[in-house]
């Protein structure tokens, strides 16, 4: 037989079992085309991930995935909306819409669980059912709440303190907390606020009345344990701590409210944040934090980030960067 023959027969045999295989399939009405028509199942993204950081072993669980108007003017209310706008063009992102992160942190050391910020709760910044999920979702990362045994608040806006209670119940019995000495004296006392600022007061005070006896008071420099050191991170609210995190020489930088837009906060630091209680001071807390992370290439723990609000700073001119989301470097 010649080698033209044989790629025939070959190319021949090939096709007829193929043909046979299909047969039984078709005849028996396996395929249709209903059939190999899908659900729509619904947009879906994890609610927790968890990653190692020398000896201790970090949890970042979601607390909201609602969709808000802007950035503009949340940020930028000292720019323009033409200007904020071109800025989400340049960057391929919708012009009046995102989704910002609201992601608190379970840490645990091997001894000791420890809780960053307590999320939205039943009346924070975006409450339930859109919101203030987290201790559900503590459960559904393996934990329980009662396990839980240091909180640190970063600040006293209502999406990090909310989540204390529940229908006037502390949701982490056994818990702790810690918050910057000057944070808690801003917003504790009664009768010092008006306007907007005691919408937020009360808040912060309805949350953390009933435990009020657990504080503990820091400031920047201190350390809450060994290996977790406060950093002042003063504007966004007069007295918000971010936190150096250390363990076995691999380092993360929690920054709580130091950026709102994972562009424009960081594009433009200068652009206030109507948030900001003192918004040239957090305009400059922006840049300093920035230019240091950028220049050491720490890894950053951003709450307002996109999920799983892990990345790096990178410099692209004097005052302006960009944010780098994490990859697979903590795999």
């Amino acid at each position: 037989m010649s080698i033209l023959k044989q790629k025939i027969s070959r190319r021949q045999f090939i096709n007829d079992t193929a043909t046979i295989a299909s047969l039984p399939l078709i005849s028996s009405g396996f395929i249709t085309s209903a059939e190999a028509k899908a659900p729509m199942l619904g947009i879906k993204q994890p609610k927790h991930i968890r990653f190692k950081l020398g000896d201790f072993e970090l949890t970042n669980i979601v607390d909201c995935e609602e969709f808000i108007k802007g950035p503009y003017p949340i940020i930028g209310n000292n720019a323009t909306e033409k200007e904020v706008i071109a800025l989400m063009k340049k960057n391929l992102l919708p012009e009046n819409r995102y989704q910002p992160g609201f992601t608190p942190t379970v840490l645990n050391t091997g001894n000791e669980l420890i809780l960053f910020d307590t999320g939205n709760g039943d009346n924070g910044f975006i409450p339930k059912p859109k919101g203030g999920w987290l201790a559900e979702q503590i459960v559904e990362a393996g934990y329980k709440p009662e396990q839980i045994d240091i909180i640190i608040i970063t600040h006293g806006h209502p999406d990090h303190v909310a989540g204390i209670i529940e229908h006037g119940k502390e949701i982490y019995p056994n818990a702790r907390y810690v918050i910057g000495q000057k944070e808690y004296d801003y917003w504790a006392p009664i009768g010092k606020h008006s306007g907007n600022l005691e919408n937020l007061a009360k808040v912060f005070r309805a949350n953390t009345k009933t435990v009020a006896e657990k504080f503990t008071f820091i400031k920047p420099g201190d350390e809450v344990i060994p290996g977790i050191e406060a950093f002042d991170g003063f504007g966004h609210t007069p007295g918000q701590l971010c936190f150096h995190v250390e363990s076995k020489g691999q380092k993360i930088f929690f920054w709580a409210d130091c950026a709102h837009h994972h562009v424009a906060s960081l594009a433009r630091p200068d652009w206030h944040c109507v948030f900001d209680i003192d918004k040239e001071q957090g305009a400059k807390t922006r840049k300093r934090v920035y230019d240091m992370l950028a220049h050491d290439q720490t890894l950053v723990m951003g709450y307002h980030m996109p999920f799983p609000g892990l990345g790096y700073v990178e410099r692209t001119g004097k005052d302006s960067y960009r944010w780098l989301q994490h990859s697979f470097q903590l795999k």
